[in-house]
């Protein structure tokens, strides 16, 4: 049986639709890899079944790799996950906060997937000045003064 680069081409898509459903950002690797081949098989059309399939499966492992060793750390926030890992650090107030009414605080690197939260304090602070975290709250933090 004879592979041509238009089988490749569909499968490389079907891996990569199939990764909407498997949200694990690692099926598409494997469909970039298949659409490779297919374009190698443009380029060279007389590649043996045994050396698609290789190439196929190099190209893929080394996409794999370079996801998970180069790009992935990049993506990952050095403030942690969870709640737990965000207490203590330390934002910009971007609107005056008085205890009865709540402002936003923007941090340099993302909290939790983002950048500006809605806080809140149990004493005034004005506007500019350094917060850290004390708790979070649903989607609100509470903050105090930074020292």
């Amino acid at each position: 049986m004879m592979f041509e680069w238009w089988h490749w081409v569909v499968l490389g898509l079907c891996l990569a639709m199939a990764e909407l459903a498997v949200p694990a950002f690692f099926i598409v690797w494997f469909g970039i890899g298949a659409i490779a081949v297919g374009v190698a098989l443009l380029v060279q059309p007389d590649l043996a079944v045994a050396t698609q399939v290789l190439l196929w499966a190099g190209l893929s492992t080394l996409l794999v790799i370079f996801w998970f060793r180069y790009l992935k750390p990049r993506t990952v926030s050095a403030v942690g996950t969870s709640a737990a890992h965000v207490r203590g650090e330390v934002g910009v107030l971007v609107s005056d906060l008085r205890p009865d009414a709540r402002g936003h605080v923007r941090f340099q690197k993302p909290v939790l997937g983002s950048d500006v939260w809605e806080c809140y304090a149990g004493t005034p602070i004005k506007a500019g000045e350094r917060v850290r975290i004390v708790a979070v709250e649903g989607s609100y933090i509470k903050v105090e003064e930074a020292k």
